[in-house]
């Protein structure tokens, strides 16, 4: 989301770092490559002025003056007050109520609060345990109504049903008597949306609010909305108590402007992004991490998270066992593998989260290895009999031929899959052999993750 924005702000950071003084000027230039890199990340005006202003406060003050390293106090100025722009610390959802909890999604139409609905479900069910009810009042769009039972069904949530002749806030009664009976713990309310905002529509959802007297209001917000964005917030902030915001859509091209914005306008803490259309691809919003992930540092403390939550341990332990022994890595392990990384989000999402060197373009990565060839390898390997993966070197030209025309691809790709494993089969020898810790420290840049390595490769 940020990609413009962090490109713009590391190369600022890089221009300081080292200096051995810090001048009027170059804190003057630097100033003004920030405050162009937020305006092109539609960051709303009055933000820019305040965050460009704290800076120049703190920058021209004793605090990089007096310091041995000047430019990199002034990077850490800029992270800290980007971490406080985007609110400081992490606020996490409050279910401390009598239960059925009511936690009401609020926005525009095609923000995504439908999506965020279920995948906030199937958060509260997974992560806290909690038996999580649905019900839509959109009454203006039965699609929306459909849909939302549709995802109920696939997160596991139950479903309050509604439909377009009801009145919203009969719809409400009905939900809270249901959530009562099935002792739900939480219950989520989507509401009615509009492609800007109208009197009409806020009437409603106040009259909504009224009746369910939701412990949660969250603002839900497209990312790639921009300075709509920050209007809609305003007008629903407005009317409506809220008590967070959602940014949706974070995976996509937006400029990340709305983050920024949003939070510093209406005052509410972001509690979660959207990360992609899975219904598990919600990530809590860590402002701290987040300021880092600007300023191109990374995030390796959310990937961190991500392995652990993500990452099929008895399968990592069984091909650490396995190599150990001796055992070669074979094509099922590298299908394995494929798999593991499409279920953390690709290597997108992965890059994203690691501060990579200056001289790597992490565009050229993700390229390489995006979401489409991963899934066109695993079409490849599962084209192949059980032996082909096993012993890949018996794989000649009339079994390339077969195998390419069972997955839809070119014996060019399969050669590029078999070269691939070839690689991977080496680097994984070396692993067996020195053990990870060693293979780990001859990486460019060394050192182990925080949190050290899954077991068995230990």
């Amino acid at each position: 989301m940020f990609e413009n924005l962090t490109g713009r702000l590391s190369d600022a950071a890089k221009q300081l770092t080292g200096k051995g003084r810090l001048t009027e000027s170059n804190i003057k230039d630097t100033l003004r490559q920030v405050r162009l890199a937020l305006l092109e990340a539609d960051v709303a005006l009055p933000v820019v002025k305040t965050f460009i202003e704290r800076i120049r406060e703190r920058a021209m003050g004793e605090e990089v003056g007096k310091s041995l390293t000047p430019g990199q106090s002034l990077v850490k100025i800029i992270h800290a007050e980007l971490v406080k722009i985007l609110g400081s610390e992490t606020v996490p959802l409050d279910l401390r109520a009598q239960p059925p909890v009511v936690i009401m999604l609020a926005g525009l139409q095609g923000a995504g609060k439908t999506t965020t609905a279920a995948k906030l479900a199937k958060r509260l069910i997974q992560k806290d345990k909690k038996k999580v009810m649905l019900v839509s009042v959109d009454v203006h769009r039965p699609a929306a109504i459909l849909q939302l039972q549709t995802l109920a069904g696939e997160v596991g949530a139950m479903h309050c049903a509604s439909s377009a002749d009801e009145k919203p806030v009969e719809i409400v009664d009905r939900a809270l008597d249901e959530a009562r009976r099935s002792h739900a713990d939480v219950l989520i309310v989507d509401t009615a949306g509009r492609l800007h905002v109208d009197e009409g529509m806020m009437q409603e959802v106040r009259a909504v609010h009224v009746r369910a007297a939701p412990h949660e209001t969250l603002f839900i917000v497209d990312s790639m909305a921009g300075q709509d964005a920050v209007n809609s917030a305003t007008a629903f902030d407005q009317n409506l108590p809220l008590t967070g915001v959602v940014l949706t859509k974070a995976d996509g091209d937006a400029k990340g402007g709305v983050a920024l914005s949003v939070r510093e306008i209406t005052g509410k803490p972001i509690r979660f992004m959207g990360v992609g259309e899975k219904t598990d691809a919600l990530e809590t919003f860590h402002p701290d991490r987040m300021a880092s992930r600007i300023l191109g540092m990374g995030d390796v403390l959310t990937l961190v998270e991500e392995i652990e939550q993500k990452v099929n341990k008895d399968q990592t332990e069984k091909l650490a066992r396995k190599l150990k022994k001796g055992k070669g890595f074979d094509l099922s392990d590298l299908k394995a593998q494929l798999e593991q990384m499409m279920n953390m989000g690709g290597i997108a999402s992965m890059l994203e989260k690691l501060p990579l060197p200056g001289n790597v373009n992490p565009a050229a990565l993700q390229d390489q290895a995006n979401e489409q060839k991963i899934r066109r390898q695993i079409a490849i390997i599962n084209s192949m009999t059980p032996g082909e993966r096993r012993f890949p070197k018996t794989i000649n030209g009339s079994r390339k031929k077969r195998i390419a025309n069972g997955a839809g691809q070119q014996i060019q790709d399969v050669n590029r899959l078999l070269k691939q494993h070839l690689q991977m089969e080496k680097m994984m020898k070396k692993v067996s052999k020195g053990g990870m810790k060693k293979f780990m420290r001859g990486m460019p840049g060394g050192g182990m993750p925080p949190g050290g390595l899954p077991p068995g490769f230990r």
